[in-house]
């Protein structure tokens, strides 16, 4: 009979505070860089954040609004087109100012003490074409924010915006804290095409002994390299220009391949698949049918998210969606693993392999701990951490999430490397009894049985 004991609950109960934590944080604006062209349509929030961005000194934001439009609500309602218009106000400030819009509904954003106005829409025509800019004397991250005092009239209208900073008399449009990035995305870019490299000699020397998880690791590898240098092209343009010139489109193509060649490779190496057996169960094929999906709309979210920005009206739903089927593809990878393990110690029952079994037993549970650690590391704690983390070192997060990635990819490529010490091929049969023994130890009290 299928059961589910106190660990797994545990694991359950992970997931389900990883969900709550991540739709906590993904209520924090992302920081957007590019020159954008935002369409506003029939909306009557109160406030639309259009972008976060850190600024250093002598930064500047310009901003053109067109084909402006309204619509109100409710026929009797009277149109004051000076109640709506564009500010800009640090992120401590703007909480506040979130926060009185909450408890308070005759609240008007336009007028409290802590935005600088950029300007209102007075005299509005139906033609009209507003315009206006600011300079930013006080370092610190700013929201551009559209303010609505009056909800019951619905504005369409389209917005082009620019942010950047200064330096030595150049425009720089990224986000004062993320300038490190082009070079440093370069450095991964290197690091990989190495660890590539090594990993081409090592199924070289071992040849007879490549199956076909090795080839799908080096493909793995490989898109990874491709991703790192578009990211590193990606930023670069837009440092220098405020537009990707098409690198977002191969940045989203080599992500796309990678999210799901890690998601495949960490299921097959769970099942054993061309090293502990040649073929895949049926309930094995079902988490792989159910995690490709599932990767493939991921993509698509984040595709989304990233090229609407969050001045659209569904953002926040999109980030969401997002999260959950992440958590949802981190919470499915686990299985295989567990049943691997399980049938490690019903296997070392019938063949009397103890030695052997336990050296796979021991290498599948260290497994099963660093992809929980490197999951939760990279989904949970890095944005944590980002979310208090001061805008001038958002570089960080990236240096925290990819040095973690190169820890995870050096720890699985080492231990199931096509070698002859590989755990999967030894059999120490000096060990046998005391093998035996601890198996017989570890099955009292069984962590990883479904």
């Amino acid at each position: 009979m299928i059961h589910i004991n106190s660990h797994m609950m545990n694991h359950l109960n992970l997931c389900k505070t990883c969900c709550a934590l991540l739709f906590f944080l993904s209520s924090i604006p992302l920081s957007l860089s590019e020159i954008r062209n935002t369409w506003v349509l029939d909306d009557y929030r109160t406030m639309i954040l259009f972008e976060s961005f850190g600024f250093s000194k002598h930064g500047h934001i310009s901003i053109s609004a067109t084909n402006i439009s309204w619509t109100a609500r409710h026929e009797n309602t009277k149109f004051n087109p000076s109640l709506m218009g564009f500010f800009v106000a640090d992120v401590p400030s703007f909480r506040s100012i979130w926060n009185d819009s909450m408890h308070d509904r005759t609240f008007c954003a336009l007028t409290s003490r802590y935005v600088k106005i950029l300007f209102k829409l007075d005299h509005l025509k139906p033609d009209s074409t507003y315009t206006g800019s600011i300079e930013i004397d006080e370092p610190n991250e700013y929201n551009l924010v559209f303010g609505n005092c009056q909800p019951e009239v619905k504005v369409t209208m389209h917005v082009h915006t620019e942010m950047y900073n200064l330096k030595d008399g150049e425009k720089d449009f990224l986000s004062a804290g993320k300038t490190p990035l082009p070079k440093l995305y370069f450095f991964l870019f290197l690091i990989y095409v190495a660890f590539f490299i090594v990993w081409v000699i090592a199924c070289k020397n071992q040849m007879p002994r490549v199956e076909k998880i090795h080839i799908i690791m080096g493909a793995l590898l490989l898109t990874k390299c491709l991703k790192m240098i578009c990211a590193s092209e990606d930023t670069t343009y837009v440092r220098k220009t405020g537009t990707p010139h098409g690198w977002d489109v191969a940045f989203y193509v080599f992500g796309f391949f990678k999210g799901i060649m890690l998601f495949t490779v960490i299921i097959l190496i769970g099942t054993g698949w061309s090293i502990l057996k040649p073929y895949l169960q049926e309930r094995e094929k079902q988490v792989l049918k159910t995690v490709i999906p599932l990767q493939v709309l991921e993509n698509i979210v984040y595709v989304v998210i990233n090229e609407t920005g969050p001045a659209t009206r569904d953002w926040m739903t999109w980030n969401q969606l997002f999260l959950l089927i992440d958590i949802a593809c981190c919470c499915v990878v686990f299985f295989p693993i567990i049943w691997s393990i399980r049938s490690l110690k019903e296997a070392s029952k019938r063949d009397g392999k103890a030695a052997k079994n336990l050296e796979k037993l021991t290498l599948f549970k260290q497994f099963y701990i660093v992809v929980i650690v490197y999951l939760y590391f990279t989904r949970i704690v890095v944005s944590a951490i980002g979310a208090f983390l001061n805008y001038r070192f958002a570089w960080l997060i990236t240096v925290l999430e990819e040095g973690a990635s190169l820890v995870f990819y050096g720890f699985i490529f080492y231990n199931f490397q096509p070698t002859e010490k590989n755990p999967y091929l030894v059999i120490n049969d000096e060990e046998e009894e005391n093998a035996a023994a601890q198996i017989m130890e570890e099955n009292d009290d069984d962590p990883f049985e479904l």
